[in-house]
């Protein structure tokens, strides 16, 4: 970040500032990084929404459809799984596919292997669905990424990885 960008304390600066002057015992140094990116992924949140929007989606759809459309031919996987590959409750995905049903976009039928189990799958409409806003996602995660520098971006991406290894176990996914 250049100097100019530093310039002007930003909110999270202002508030570590107060704090320094009502807690001077603490070191309030950890906002300044934890701080700016719960901020930023508030942010990010709000311009990722906005395209799903433009299909049609909200978040939680719009990653259901993805797990089933990376998941490859023939578009399906089971709701457990679906739940593990979007990180959610399985309340929370039947939820989710309760919807995508009613809007066509998926069905539900009975495993073959399991008849108590069930498989969701992609429609031809949830498929081309997903295409488009997929590819409008990308682009619009480019338009953000490109804010920063290709060496930014590139430090940005080690240093995010390293940290979020070094919180999360090993999926093996």
């Amino acid at each position: 970040m250049s100097g100019e960008d530093r310039r002007t304390p930003d909110r999270v600066a202002r508030i570590q500032a107060d704090w320094r002057r009502e807690r001077p015992d603490l070191d309030v140094g950890p906002q300044g990084v934890i701080g700016r990116l719960h901020r930023l992924a508030g942010r990010l949140t709000e311009e990722l929404v906005l395209v799903y929007g433009r299909h049609g989606l909200g978040e939680g759809e719009f990653d259901v459809l993805c797990a089933l459309r990376r998941a490859g031919e023939p578009y399906e996987r089971a709701p457990g799984e679906l739940a593990a590959h979007t990180m959610v409750t399985t309340g929370a995905m039947t939820k989710r596919i309760d919807r995508l049903e009613r809007a066509g976009l998926v069905t539900r039928r009975r495993s073959s292997d399991d008849q108590r189990g069930r498989i969701v799958a992609l429609t031809r409409p949830g498929r081309e669905l997903i295409d488009r806003a997929f590819t409008d996602h990308i682009r619009n995660e480019r338009r953000l990424l490109d804010l920063l520098t290709p060496a930014e971006a590139e430090t940005l991406e080690e240093l995010l990885t390293t940290w979020l290894g070094r919180l999360e176990p090993p999926t093996g996914s």
